[in-house]
């Protein structure tokens, strides 16, 4: 079981339960990583703390232990630290041969070791995942399933906003119907920018 610090800056202790098991985060950036990580690739196992890495540093043996270990069913898993960026600016040359290590480790077995810093991780992107995520095993009514889907065909080039209007429904039963579709990817839009009324939707 990870041991987690009780108190230290910008910590935040959790789990969050995964479709692949739960996973345990210590701080804010740590847990946006696996929010976003379980949204993109829910298919993946995420694992806390997986490893204690023992090297040399100088005349020193010092450990380092990665903050998770991504699994993923058709691609090489990714060794990950989780860090601020100025935190390695701070601290690159103290953490520098504990990443060495880690990567080293990594190659070993067919894996990839990669950091991954708030640029990454806090962007519209995450944004989008932290909403649609608890709506991806909402119930869905397939006769407005079909309702969306014959609007979204019957325009050149369907919008959120677009097939909202065009819905002999309530808006409240639009919008949740709607949203839920892009939570399961039935409704395919750009997740990498904020969705609006004007984002472009297809159907897969």
């Amino acid at each position: 079981m990870r041991q987690i610090p009780l108190s230290r800056r910008s910590h935040i202790i959790g789990f969050q339960p995964l479709a692949t098991g739960t996973t345990e985060h210590e701080s804010a950036l740590e847990r946006d990583f696996v929010t976003l990580t379980s949204f993109l690739h829910p298919d993946a196992s995420i694992t806390s703390q997986p490893i204690s890495l023992s090297f040399r540093d100088g005349a020193t043996t010092r450990r380092y232990t990665p903050d998770f270990l991504v699994r993923h069913p058709a691609s090489p898993a990714e060794l990950i630290e989780v860090k601020y960026r100025a935190d390695l600016r701070d601290n690159w040359r103290r953490l520098k041969p504990g990443f060495l290590a880690a990567r080293d480790w990594a190659h070993e077995r067919g894996a990839v070791f990669r950091i991954a810093t708030e640029r990454s991780i806090r962007s519209p992107m995450l944004i989008n995942a932290k909403r649609l995520l608890p709506l991806r095993g909402a119930p869905l009514d397939a006769g407005v399933v079909e309702l969306i889907f014959s609007v979204a065909r019957s325009m050149p080039a369907p919008t959120f906003g677009g097939v909202l209007a065009g819905l002999s429904l309530s808006r409240e039963v639009g919008l949740a119907a709607l949203w839920c579709l892009i939570a399961r990817g039935t409704l395919r839009v750009d997740l990498s920018a904020p969705i609006t009324f004007d984002t472009r939707v297809s159907i897969i």
